[in-house]
């Protein structure tokens, strides 16, 4: 049980579409809320993007889906911006605009994808190497920063499973879109802190169902609070290599377990 007193500490999490923050770290930013710590969202687009096509339908749908997510997980503030989803990697502005919040903001700590994006999505990626850019420009200055991972097989273990136990699996059981789930977390960076999150697993997996637009068909429409209890339990991270000092004592650390599963301390 955690039991310091982290009330007053503030959190930003860094993402590229609405429904990135409950898949990748939806347990800590519910955590986060629970033992009052400030959470605040920048999510870079509308994740409007439907078959390579703009789709004004969904731009407005899920920016009112991520709100209710928001609202489940506790996030105080959501800073939805309009940068077009799909081309990231191309918005030359974006390092400085992160960076601008995260000056405005002053978190204690920042949260984003790793370098492999979850699956190697192309904005996830993007939205990693815009944040990583912020925060080294911000030196001495610059918040602790951490990246989400995921171990290799943990979605695949998620399908196979839900296949097994429901009746009707249904054709292929997409995850957020993503057709083949061992793409999640393949090459990814491995964990160096393993975060108990299982007390805010269920609120992660309603986070995820606001999602309608993303989830319907898929293995998380299916999923009750106890497969969430199953696969939601604990949530991955890491530091960036070089990572400064101060990263080392961060927000994040102090909610972290050994790799093993043992709980390290309480904060």
């Amino acid at each position: 049980m955690y039991t310091a007193n982290v009330s007053g500490c503030s959190l930003l999490a860094v993402f590229a579409h609405p429904d990135d923050e409950s898949i990748a770290c939806g347990g800590l930013l519910a955590l986060c809320a629970d033992l009052g710590v400030r959470v605040t969202l920048l999510c870079a687009t509308h994740g409007e993007n439907r078959g390579g096509v703009r789709d004004e339908g969904w731009f407005e749908q899920r920016a009112r889906e991520l709100d209710e997510a928001a609202r489940i997980l506790g996030i105080t503030d959501v800073m939805l911006l309009d940068y077009r989803d799909g081309f990231l990697p191309w918005a030359g502005d974006l390092s400085d605009r992160i960076e601008a919040e995260i000056r405005r903001l002053r978190p204690d700590a920042v949260v984003t994808f790793g370098k492999d994006g979850l699956y190697w999505h192309p904005d996830h990626i993007a939205i990693c190497e815009a944040t990583s850019a912020a925060i080294d420009e911000m030196a001495d200055e610059g918040p602790a920063l951490y990246y989400v991972t995921m171990p290799p097989g943990q979605m695949r273990r998620v399908v196979d499973e839900l296949w097994e136990h429901h009746d009707d699996p249904g054709p292929g059981m997409p995850l957020l879109g993503v057709a083949n789930p061992d793409a999640f977390g393949i090459g990814a960076t491995a964990p160096t802190l393993v975060i108990d999150v299982s007390t805010c697993a269920p609120r992660k997996l309603a986070a995820l169902k606001c999602h309608r637009s993303q989830i319907d068909g898929g293995a998380f429409a299916r999923m009750t609070d106890d497969d969430a209890a199953r696969f939601f339990d604990v949530e991955h991270f890491h530091r960036p290599a070089g990572s400064r000092v101060r990263s080392r004592h961060g927000l994040l650390d102090r909610l972290e377990m050994g790799v093993g599963g043992h709980l390290k301390g309480t904060l």
